[in-house]
């Protein structure tokens, strides 16, 4: 089940993205998989902003999404979901809640960023609907986004920009 995120779930999200991030040391990306999830005080303000879910089992959430809100789109920042719960449609869920949430303040589409040749990133957001940005359709934020991760060396392994209309 989904719901808004709590305080009281900044915890269990960091740990979730920590468990996620594992998968990308089995394809060599071992700096991927190392990388420390938000701090506790980041993830709060999206909690505390309203743009934070989390999927629950027995109440416990086993995944979570925060959002943007970047250059007039919503923009999936994070999605993770802990690996013993994955490959159920948890994640997809999660994008659903994000997407009735971007409808509802009328933002014409959903935006990412995401590893092209990673299975759980490009090819399953293509499966979603999402297409990939030619290079003249990448809008100011997400210029900024990808500089960004370039900087945290995130483009060791093909990046890109994704987008999905509403």
């Amino acid at each position: 089940m989904t719901r808004p995120a709590r305080d009281e779930d900044v915890p269990a999200m960091r740990d979730i993205e920590r468990a996620a991030g594992k998968a990308f040391a089995d394809i060599g990306m071992a700096l991927v998989a190392e990388d420390e999830p938000l701090p506790a005080r980041t993830l709060l303000k999206y909690v505390r902003a309203g743009r934070a879910w989390v999927y629950t089992v027995d109440d416990r959430p086993v995944a979570y999404l925060i959002a943007e809100v970047v250059d007039g789109n919503a923009h999936l920042e994070q999605v993770s979901v802990h690996p013993d719960h994955a490959r159920r449609g948890i994640g997809r869920a999660l994008l659903d809640r994000m997407i009735e949430w971007a409808r509802t303040r009328r933002l014409p589409a959903v935006t990412l960023t995401t590893y092209t040749e990673v299975p759980w990133n490009g090819p399953y957001y293509e499966r979603l609907g999402f297409r990939y940005l030619a290079g003249s359709e990448t809008t100011p934020g997400l210029r900024a986004i990808r500089e960004t991760e370039a900087a945290h060396g995130l483009d060791s392994w093909p990046r890109a920009c994704m987008l999905r209309e509403l």
